[in-house]
């Protein structure tokens, strides 16, 4: 916490009375301290400090107004008139020492300076309202192409009005000042003259006001400069929001990649590829919605809490219903909802929306994340393999005009090794239609030089054994519980899921990995389903859905059986859904696909946290959470 000691100078020549420069401060032996060096901590309160925010005690508050009424009278002198170039370079010196100062004394300043406008509104820092006649890149692609404007060519009977935000700020001498106005990922020049302002004073005064982060709103005439680059030249320039915080250099950027992700809102201010990448994730999301919509698809909305976490195989979230005094699970998958749809006869319906699941956070996992599942009655796994490509590869050549993408798995930047530079590695992902198919049991068979079991022997304590001498000869590891499944899709994550690096499907699921599976018409023990892979992680799961209620209230049991014996990603029974099978679900196929990751392979980004977003972080300070006593 910063509290100022002595008062402001003006230095000679003219300078805003709303933005006094860091060498007119220091004129006067200006200086700064912390009040641990004088009080030690700040004791909390319920004040509100009116320049910094805190809340603080009612004697701290009252000591702080006193000794800035003080300073206030000490700065009361108003600034000498302006001097010609000596101010224009005073003003720049100014602006230059305010970038050196450090976060908290810029605050503090600028707090101040706007503390001033907000008392005077003169003019007012936050004004209700600023007509936009243009977005900067409609104006850019209007008066930006050839012939429009000449190098040196002005419009000046032309108006239009933009609004955005300041980055870089460049003066030529006293009365010429240059702005990037950033709107919309595009950026136009603003080429501000005092000739185009009513007076050379009020232009003065009016850009002193601005510094970079701040958003503006500039009525004026399309022009180009002598060296051809497209401006606008300001009539009337306004300040609309003021930024009171240092906005980091754009040839630096924000590199602290924590802050990116706790800050998205600073991070879209400065990073183009940023915004990239969240356009790139809506123009998918609304991709995959038309797709399905033009295939007769009817979008719905299922519950997010439920009394029973089903329809996939992961932990659950736990909240509680205060008026109800049930503790319910926030959903991992809207799947048997969407089937009990299906019975009711919408015989084809789709859901895009969140999911969540208690589980591990790393560069392809967060606890909540955006999915896209469909049913369609009377087709099966093989009928959905046809409209996951014909989807996939659709949008591939909808985003890049192809169907070939690089990926690079450990990053875009070169590595130095040995003292010399190594080009990142890099994934050719090619979706030309049809993907390549791994059967699972075939592959690890021959991956592995063994035999595996026949199919209706994969459920028996024998090939537990058998696939957990496999794991331990192999160094995989598989944690407690050693189910079969766990075990074989450690196996599979090892020697299987690392050929998938282009798109590919994973078939031959036993029946024992897949509760809610149809078995397979001419395989013993497998079942009709299908994962969908690229750069080695799954991105979509399907299956000819079980409709039989007898088959479908026995794998439920024997997922019980499993959570009894420690595996708490087991699923329990659902009672509603088994009597919706029991009203007759038709033949169906089902879909579920994860949003996040397909993002991620698509937009060449390495960390899930990079396409989201709002992030799950772990907290900077810890936090207690209040218990809340159910009602």
């Amino acid at each position: 916490m910063l509290r100022v000691i002595r008062s402001l100078h003006p230095p000679l020549g003219y300078i805003s009375p709303y933005r006094p420069s860091l060498s007119a401060c220091r004129s006067r032996n200006f200086f700064v301290r912390t009040m641990a060096e004088q009080a030690g901590p700040t004791p909390a309160g319920s004040h509100k400090d009116p320049i910094t925010g805190e809340l603080i005690s009612k004697s701290e508050l009252k000591r702080r107004e006193k000794q800035r009424e003080k300073e206030a009278k000490k700065a009361a002198a108003p600034p000498p008139p302006p001097a010609g170039k000596a101010s224009a370079a005073a003003a720049n010196d100014g602006e230059a020492e305010e970038e050196a100062l450090s976060p908290s004394q810029y605050f503090e300043l600028r707090s101040r300076q706007i503390q001033k406008l907000r008392q005077t509104r003169n003019p007012d820092p936050y004004p209700h309202k600023f007509h936009v006649s243009q977005s900067v890149s409609s104006y850019v692609e209007q008066y930006g192409k050839e012939g429009v404007l000449e190098n040196g060519g002005r419009l000046p009977d032309v108006t239009v009005s933009l609004a955005g935000r300041l980055h870089n700020m460049r003066s030529s001498g006293q009365k010429l000042r240059f702005y990037d106005l950033h709107g919309e990922g595009t950026k136009v020049q603003i080429m501000a003259q005092a000739q185009d302002s009513p007076s050379v004073d009020e232009f003065l005064s009016t850009h002193s006001l601005f510094r970079r982060g701040d958003i503006v709103g500039v009525t004026g005439f399309p022009a180009r400069t002598k060296k051809g680059e497209l401006s606008i030249c300001p009539t009337k320039i306004i300040l609309l929001a003021p930024n009171l915080h240092q906005l980091p250099k754009e040839h630096f950027g924000l590199k602290d990649q924590e802050q990116r992700y706790r800050k998205r809102y600073l991070d879209l201010i400065l990073s183009d590829d940023t915004r990239r990448i969240f356009v790139t994730r809506s123009r998918i999301v609304n991709y995959i919605r038309k797709f399905f919509d033009g295939l007769g698809f009817l979008e719905v909305e299922t519950p997010m809490m439920n009394m029973i976490a089903g329809g996939a195989t992961a932990k659950p979230f736990v909240t509680h219903h205060n008026d109800l005094k049930l503790d319910l699970f926030l959903r991992i998958a809207p799947e048997l909802f969407l089937k009990e749809l299906v019975v009711g006869g919408l015989d084809r319906v789709y859901e895009i929306g969140r999911v969540f699941r208690n589980e591990g956070i790393d560069l392809t996992h967060n606890p909540e994340f955006s999915i896209c599942e469909f049913y369609m009655a009377y087709a099966d796994m093989y009928d959905l393999m046809e409209i996951t490509e014909s989807l996939i590869t659709g949008m591939v050549n909808y985003l890049t005009g192809g169907n070939v993408l690089k990926y690079h798995p450990e990053g875009k930047e070169p590595k130095i090794v040995d003292g010399k530079e190594v080009p990142p590695k890099e994934y050719l992902l090619d979706f030309t239609r049809p993907w390549k198919r791994y059967d699972m049991i075939e592959t690890l068979e021959e991956k592995l030089g063994v035999k595996f079991p026949p199919g209706d022997q994969l459920g028996t304590p024998e090939t537990n054994k058998f696939l957990s001498d496999l794991c331990e000869k192999h160094n995989v590891d598989c944690s407690a519980p050693r189910t079969t499944a766990r075990l074989l899709d450690k196996l599979v994550g090892e020697f299987i899921e690392p050929l998938c690096i282009s798109p590919s499907f994973i078939v031959g699921h036993p029946q024992i990995m897949s509760p809610l599976a149809k078995y397979h018409r001419s395989r013993p023990g497998l079942c009709e389903r299908f994962e969908g892979f690229m750069c080695g992680k799954e991105f979509c799961n399907a299956y000819t859905e079980l409709n039989d209620p007898f088959d479908q209230r026995d794998r439920f049991e024997e997922q019980i059986r499993q959570k009894d014996a420690g595996d708490d990603e087991a699923q329990g029974i659902d009672e509603t859904y088994v009597n919706a099978l029991e009203h007759g679900l038709p033949p169906t196929g089902g879909w579920g696909i994860g949003i996040d990751r397909l993002v991620m392979f698509l937009t060449d980004s390495q960390n899930i946290k990079e396409v989201l977003l709002f992030p799950a972080m772990k907290p900077e300070t810890p936090v207690t959470v209040p218990q809340v006593n159910p009602a």
